[in-house]
Formats: structure tokens, C-alpha cells, sequence
């Protein structure tokens, strides 16, 4: 039967009239308009909430302070920050460059990780499982909640899911001419691994790796296995992630350590990292949150299980390797497994289609229910804004003049330079001295760590909270941005008043001394 002719219950062959009046829908369901839908629908929504904390605040004023500055290094509020590499950086660059500076430009690498993993699965298993296969896998991950949101997310996990998926798929694709794999196929997954590198770090090479080659191995094809490790496969790997890496190394001469050695192998290996999660954590949190379709994987397995596919046995150890590659370390986060996803979604489509008969209107009815809950999330955040600064950030934006400082006290809102666009960092009033800062990973860690690469700097932004009085020394007025509720601790300041406060923030300023 013709795959291509096959739509969601797989109906067979269509007569003369109903091919004329199923012309309009092929063309919907062509492959490029099938890609471009999707990028639609993760764009739809991306511009309507405010920014989450601490993440989405965090790496959003990352990218807007490399947008006025040094392309090649990352800076948060006036520091080298090396917690992940510049790829997330540089695509949101380019975005607030056209766009404008917003919450869709923080949010663009995600929707571009989104669309490549999108892109990479609907391809892939159009050529080995036929159109129905592919649709189905499509519509399964582009109403699963945990990609949707995570494509409106702006962090690093989504982008470096969808590269590890593109890189995945390249290497199996690479394959289908065995024994001699092709060559153009492994070069695309090696360069893909070099820009998963760039977005989150080793995992970008590791994990694809650790997904392909156990597979072949299981099936005795070793010799194709070192065949994918193609000497101009490797090279093309090293010409894109080699020449930041060694840039960040000539000029910060400790780089390596820090984002090879601690951000790596000591964040996987040691307990003393946020989101401590017990071992089955994952087990739990990827049915969880690709509800409601994981009902209908589970509710298939016996089905799927009778299912005599070669690839079955990848999508199905693809999922096994990462999700238990991040059961092991203590800390965890959701967004870690996101490079499962469209193996999960993969199994989810051949479940439903190897059932004798889906009723396409069951399966539209499902997807209706999954796209429901991810605007439905969409439009809860916006409406709730948890824990946002914009509001008082838009006001000290209008407010503030070039020559005023904004200082922060024993916190740090991420979103606040960002909203208010402002050009100077913040002075960040704390207990710098503390011994066991660099024991807890928080957002003193994060400055602290920064503080390394840029001494200098750091003298400037990162200021004894002892001296906080000294702020308001000079010719120009001194901006305090607190939570609501904090600002008795700046009361003492000379001549400080209030300015605004909402449920959330208040914006302090105290007048310029010249006493001190």
C-alpha cells in the first residue's frame, strides 16, 4: 500500500473523485508545508508571557549583554559567564538583531531547537516508516506539552535536544547504504554533535555516541560503528567546536578547568548542586509530562512490543541511554531528558499505528486535548507572571538616567536589566567574603564563579554589603530594586525614598552625596 496515500487510519487507495477532492489536503500535508506549520505553531505563543526566573532571565540578559559587546564571550551582568557554552547566545543575538529585544528573541534558539527536532524525526521516519508513521510522530511531539513549553523556554536544553536528535538520525541515516555508510550523512552528524557542543557542552557528543553505538553493537555491526568515525567527520567536528573552545582558553587561561573539569564531570559526579532528585525522578517526569499521549504508549506496549522493526530496538534503547545517563547523577532538572523526546514520540506513533484500525477522530481528539493544555499553560503563565520583574522594570528603565548606578541587595532578579534595558551592570551588594559561597550553587555561586575571569570587574559590580551606604557616593543617584517587602534594608541609606513598589518589587532612589 502506498504510504504516501495513507492518512492517520491508513484508509488504502482513493478513487478518481476522491483524489480530486483530497488534492487540497495533500498539498497541506506536503513535507514543506508540513515543517513550515510547525514552525508556526511553536512561534504562535512565544511572545505572550513574561520571562521565568531564574532561568529565562538569566540567559535572556545574557544574550542582550553579548548584543552590545564581545560576540565571543558570554557575560552575565558585566562577568564572563561560563556556565554554558555561546550557542543559545549567539542565536538570540541574531533574533533580538531583527526582532527587537523581547521575550520571543530570548526564546528563539529554543523554537529553532524545537523546529530541528521536529524537522529531523518527521523526515527520518518518513523515509523508513512511510507518511502515516511520520505524521502521526509529528502531531504526537508538536502537542506533547513537555516540547511545546520547552520550545517557549529559554535555556539551553531544547537546542542541545534538538541538535543530539539531528545528530542521532544523521549517523542512522549514514547507515541505510551499509556496509559503506555515506559519507555526506556522517559528516552532517559530526557537525551536528560540534553544534550540540556549542550549545550545552560535552552531552552534545557524548549522547549521540552513547544512543548509536551500544544499537549497532548489539547487532554485531562494529565495523560500521568505527566506519561513522570518519577521519572528515571528526574534522568538521573539531572546525566547529574547536575554535571558541581554544579562543575562551587563550584568553581566560583557567577556562578549562572551570567548563570542562566542574561544569562537567564535577556537576555529574558530585552531590552538592541544586535539584537533588532521587534516582527514579525521570522515571516519573517523562509520562508525566507527555500526558496525554504516554497513556496511549502505555496502553499499546503489547502491541508495540510484537512490532518486527530494526529501528524499534534504537527509539527504544535511545530512550533508555538518556534517560538513565541522567538518573545517575543527584542533580536533576526536567529539561535534561528533553533529548529522548522524539524517541518517545517515535514509539508513540508506531504504537498507534499498529493497531488494525485508529479512528482518525480519536487520534484528533488526543492531539486536541495535548494542544489544549500547552496554550492553555501558555496563556495560565502569562496571566500569573510568577515571580516577574517587568513591571518595575519598565518603570526604572523610564526612569533612570545615563550616569545612575542600580544596585541590588543580597539578590539578584535576572530579568531586571533586561526589561529596563539597562547599559551599566548592577552593583550586587552581598557577603562576598563568604567562606561557604562557593559550597552552594546559587546565584552568588554563579557571580562569584564569573568574578574569577574578570578581577577587575568584579571589584566594581560585586560590592561588600558592608559598604552599602557608599553607593550613593558621587555625583550621580543611587537605584535600589529589592522584592516587595526588602526595603528595610536599605531604609538606612541617606535621604533614600521610594519610588514604586508593586506585589512583587520596589524600586528605591537615593540622591547623589558628595559628603563621602
Amino acid at each position: 500500500m502506498d504510504a504516501g496515500r495513507q492518512g492517520l487510519g491508513g484508509e488504502g487507495r482513493l478513487n478518481a473523485g476522491e483524489a480530486a477532492r483530497a488534492a487540497p489536503s495533500a498539498r497541506w500535508l506536503s513535507p514543506p508545508m508540513v515543517l513550515l506549520l510547525l514552525g508556526l505553531w511553536l512561534v504562535a505563543t512565544a511572545w505572550v508571557r513574561p520571562l521565568l526566573l531564574p532561568d529565562e532571565g538569566r540567559y535572556a540578559s545574557v544574550a542582550r549583554e553579548m548584543l552590545g559587546g564581545d560576540l565571543l564571550v558570554p557575560l552575565l551582568n558585566g562577568l564572563p559567564f561560563f556556565h554554558k557554552p555561546p550557542l543559545m547566545y549567539w542565536l538570540d543575538v541574531a533574533a533580538m538583531h531583527v526582532f527587537g529585544i523581547g521575550a520571543f528573541a530570548a526564546r528563539f534558539a529554543s523554537i529553532v531547537g524545537a523546529w530541528l527536532m521536529g524537522a529531523a524525526l518527521y523526515l527520518a521516519l518518513l523515509r523508513w516508516h512511510g507518511a502515516r508513521i511520520a505524521r502521526i510522530a509529528l502531531l504526537v511531539l508538536a502537542t506533547c506539552p513537555f516540547y511545546f513549553l520547552a520550545a517557549q523556554y529559554a535555556n539551553h536544553d531544547m537546542l542541545v535536544g534538538g541538535l543530539i536528535t539531528v545528530a542521532v538520525l544523521a549517523f542512522v541515516r549514514a547507515l541505510d547504504a551499509a556496509p559503506q555508510p555515506q559519507l555526506r550523512w556522517i559528516v552532517a552528524a559530526w557537525a551536528a554533535c560540534g553544534f550540540a557542543l556549542l550549545a550545552k557542552g560535552l552531552i552534545g557528543v557524548v549522547l549521540p555516541v552513547l544512543v548509536v553505538g551500544p544499537w549497532l553493537l548489539a547487532q554485531r555491526r562494529w565495523r560500521e560503528m568505527l566506519r561513522l568515525a570518519h577521519p572528515l567527520g571528526l574534522a568538521v567536528f573539531v572546525l566547529v567546536a574547536g575554535p571558541w573552545l581554544t579562543a575562551m582558553q587563550l584568553r581566560y587561561p583557567g577556562f578549562f578547568d572551570y567548563f570542562i573539569v566542574e561544569q562537567h564531570f564535577r556537576r555529574f559526579a558530585q552531590s552538592n548542586f541544586n535539584n537533588v532528585h532521587p534516582f527514579w525522578f525521570f522515571l516519573a517526569v517523562l509520562p508525566l509530562l507527555t500526558l496525554p499521549w504516554s497513556a496511549w504508549l502505555a496502553l499499546s506496549a503489547r502491541r508495540l512490543a510484537r512490532i518486527r522493526e530494526r529501528r524499534l530496538g534504537l527509539y527504544a534503547w535511545w530512550v533508555v541511554a538518556i534517560v538513565g545517563f541522567f538518573s545517575l547523577p543527584s542533580s536533576k532538572l526536567v529539561g535534561y531528558i528533553l533529548p529522548a523526546l522524539a524517541a518517545w514520540c517515535a514509539l508513540t506513533a508506531l504504537a498507534i499505528g499498529a493497531a488494525p484500525r485508529v479512528d482518525p477522530r480519536r487520534v484528533g481528539a488526543v492531539a486536541l486535548l495535548a494542544a489544549t493544555i500547552c496554550v492553555g499553560t501558555v496563556i495560565g503563565l502569562a496571566w500569573v507572571a510568577p515571580n516577574s520583574h517587568r513591571a518595575a522594570s519598565l518603570v526604572l528603565g523610564a526612569k533612570v538616567a545615563a550616569g545612575d548606578r542600580v544596585a541590588m541587595v543580597d539578590d539578584f532578579l535576572y530579568d531586571v536589566p533586561f526589561y529596563a534595558r539597562l547599559s551599566q551592570p548592577v552593583r550586587v551588594a552581598s557577603d562576598w567574603a563568604d567562606p561557604d559561597l562557593p559550597k552552594r550553587d546559587n546565584w552568588r555561586k554563579e557571580l562569584y564563579d564569573a568574578a574569577r575571569f574578570d578581577p577587575q570587574a568584579a571589584a566594581t559590580v560585586l560590592w561588600p554589603i558592608g559598604k552599602l551606604g557608599e553607593l550613593g557616593c558621587g555625583a550621580h543617584p543611587v537605584w535600589f530594586v529589592l522584592r516587595a517587602g526588602q526595603g528595610v534594608r536599605v531604609q538606612a541609606v541617606a535621604g533614600v525614598r521610594l519610588i514604586y513598589a508593586d506585589a512583587r518589587t520596589e524600586l528605591w532612589r537615593a540622591p547623589p552625596r558628595s559628603d563621602c
